[in-house]
């Protein structure tokens, strides 16, 4: 699984060119940044790369405080952010998109970019637990963009959140019966039946964009 240009791409989909791929499917890495377990998941969905902070390294994080301090003292959203342009702007149209936590924030504002060599390449996104969107309500996504919102965070009102951005122009916004981190084994939110249903539910609008 060789690393390319800063973001990881699978051996098995070498024959892929994902500058020229009809459909491209991204993840983009929370703070954690390129894991094992990542790279499972984007087995299990066929996705072509992964975006990460850290430009593939794995950082092998012992917990998430460690890795919350890394990314903000070394990282940043904003920062993440151009990092996700730059390599948008190299992919082919129609891409799918699908981040997790702080890569849900970077997608979400990314969407508001009125850069159509940005636009044009994004099918839709997909973002998990963005808590960090919370801060960013006033951004319009120029994308189609589903905010999937876990039952319930410390720091704010996930259903105020939710019914906020739902009334948004090409958003569609959701709450689970999960927390921030269901979808990360190395997360202590970590939920096996919430993870197995949306990877399922990811296989599933990914077969039928196929089409």
């Amino acid at each position: 699984m060789p690393l390319l240009g800063g973001f990881w791409r699978y051996q098995e989909i070498s024959n892929i060119d994902y500058m020229n791929s009809s459909i491209n499917k991204m993840i983009v890495a929370d703070i954690f940044g390129v894991t094992p377990a990542l790279i499972a998941l984007g087995r299990t969905i066929n996705a072509d790369i992964i975006v990460d902070p850290y430009d593939g390294k794995m950082m092998n994080f012992d917990n998430e405080a460690q890795a919350y301090h890394y990314f903000t003292d070394n990282v940043g959203l904003d920062v993440y952010v151009n990092k996700l342009s730059k390599i948008m702007k190299e992919c082919a149209d129609k891409t799918i998109i699908i981040g997790f936590s702080i890569g849900a924030a970077a997608i979400w504002k990314l969407s508001a970019s009125t850069d159509i060599e940005i636009i044009k390449r994004v099918k839709y996104a997909i973002c998990f637990y963005g808590s960090q969107i919370r801060h960013l309500t006033t951004l319009s996504p120029n994308f189609d963009v589903q905010l999937i919102f876990p039952k319930s965070e410390a720091h704010f009102d996930v259903q105020a959140l939710v019914e906020r951005l739902a009334n948004k122009k090409r958003v569609t916004a959701v709450q689970v019966d999960f927390l921030h981190g269901f979808m990360n084994s190395h997360s202590n939110n970590f939920n096996q039946l919430g993870y197995t249903a949306h990877v399922k539910l990811l296989q599933q609008n990914i077969n039928l964009s196929d089409y």
